[in-house]
């Protein structure tokens, strides 16, 4: 059994209208919300092995103020791919997930990670910013994940809901 963690990157800042959209940062209030769901993971010691994560900026910056703030241990890869990566890429990449992995967590954006938790779970749900899907795979190995594999949404955190 594998368990993924499906997180929106945190609220982003639009104060510079000129910067390229991969580019913009984390605003306060994303930062604030990043905190509190990290603390609630860590709190019900939900915390992942490896964190995949798209290379924009609001993205790095969320992956960083988790890690730190729930004493997460997990390496965090960095990914072009992810960067309004769909549905195969997204299971292209957790399908590359280091083999001793149990727990990923994969910080990207809409409306990809949404689809992807539509697709291994069948449920239609919206992933505010900093919003967390905790699915878990019957799968053995991330090599056998695929569009067809039929994970169990177990529980959904959204930062208004704390």
């Amino acid at each position: 059994m594998k368990k993924v963690f499906l997180m929106r990157h945190a609220k982003s800042s639009w104060k510079e209208a000129n910067i390229p959209d991969h580019d913009r940062p984390v605003k306060k209030k994303g930062e604030k919300d990043v905190k509190e769901m990290a603390k609630m993971l860590r709190h019900k010691k939900h915390l992942p092995d490896y964190i995949l994560c798209s290379s924009a900026e609001r993205a790095k910056q969320t992956a960083i103020i988790f890690k730190k703030a729930s004493s997460c241990e997990g390496e965090i890869e960095y990914s072009d791919k992810l960067y309004m990566a769909e549905v195969p890429d997204l299971i292209a990449a957790l399908k590359d997930a280091p083999k001793k992995t149990k727990t990923v967590m994969v910080i990207g954006h809409n409306p990809g990670l949404e689809a992807l938790l539509q697709t291994l779970t069948g449920k239609v749900e919206t992933l505010p910013t900093s919003s967390i899907a905790y699915i878990s795979l019957p799968i053995e190995k991330w090599s056998e994940l695929n569009s067809e594999v039929e994970g169990k949404l177990k529980k959904l955190w959204r930062p208004k809901d704390l």
